[in-house]
């Protein structure tokens, strides 16, 4: 068996409010497993600790007890973070760079070799899509386009593992669409990720596995079928079914001990009805 990616267990973390001489709990008696080359997304309203739990993978937080493990290595050991790549909910870029020169820079700072370098930005403005956009200001850039190059930057040493918080964050439908894509490509080059969402909907198109957190605590977490099916009811989807057929098959039901709860064409998510209508031809 695998080590898995990511291996939080019981982890704890409080914070002092020293106007009132008091502690409060961020995260409590929290684990959670991260199996590698899938996508987990981390769900929970807001102060429900999600935002805490990633600051303790990238070592930026101490629990105050419990552990964490990246690839097995000990989040607070500064090798174990070298195999990842973090997307922040609002990344800053310099503006007056190009999407070229921006990748160069964080290149550098991770010790990336020249000729690696030259070899890597096209290939990563490639896979985002921004290759029209590698000599533009990033200063010029939309929402969109700003995430996509942060997720490049996020790749720029190769990790295997991608921490993505809120990564479609203001971001219109499009845009959306084209970051869930890439994530989804991402997973399928062998990548591992690990994100929060407040878009429930692309949560549950993209995450193999979710966890659910509330006040601290996770409050249910599993495969993402497991979450979203409704115990004791079946759905059959019947293309071209005549009406005849549609009468027999309510016949059958009535006739059984099964109870027909509902009869109802199928329907498509709001935002796939948006990208047909406004996507170019």
């Amino acid at each position: 068996m695998s080590t898995p990616a990511v291996q939080i267990q019981n982890i704890t973390k409080t914070f002092p409010v020293h106007l009132r001489r008091r502690r409060v709990v961020a995260v409590k008696n929290l684990s959670l497993s991260v199996e590698t080359g899938g996508i987990y997304g981390l769900l929970g309203p807001n102060g429900s600790g999600k935002s805490t739990t990633l600051k303790i993978l990238l070592g930026l937080v101490t629990p105050d007890s419990g552990s964490a493990r990246l690839f097995g290595r000990d989040c607070r050991d500064y090798s174990s973070r070298r195999e990842v790549g973090f997307l922040p909910e609002n990344p800053y870029f310099y503006k007056f760079l190009t999407a070229a020169e921006t990748l160069r820079f964080y290149g550098k700072v991770c010790g990336i070799p020249r000729r690696e370098l030259d070899r890597r930005i096209p290939e990563l403005l490639e896979l985002a899509g921004l290759s029209e956009a590698a000599d533009r200001r990033v200063g010029g850039f939309s929402k969109g386009m700003l995430q996509r190059i942060g997720l490049a930057q996020a790749l720029i040493q190769d990790p295997s593992l991608l921490v993505l918080d809120e990564p479609t964050a203001g971001v219109d439908p499009a845009g959306s669409h084209q970051i869930r894509d890439l994530i989804l490509d991402l997973k399928k080059r062998g990548k591992t990720i690990l994100l929060t969402s407040h878009l429930l909907e692309q949560v549950q198109e993209i995450c193999d596995r979710v966890g659910i957190m509330a006040r601290g605590e996770m409050v249910r977490e599993g495969p993402l079928g497991d979450l979203v099916a409704v115990k004791n009811q079946t759905e059959f989807v019947v293309e071209n079914a005549t009406p005849e057929l549609a009468a027999q098959i309510e016949r059958l039901v009535r006739e059984s001990p099964a109870k027909l709860v509902a009869a109802r064409q199928p329907q498509r998510s709001l935002e796939t009805v948006f990208l047909e209508l406004t996507s170019k031809n």
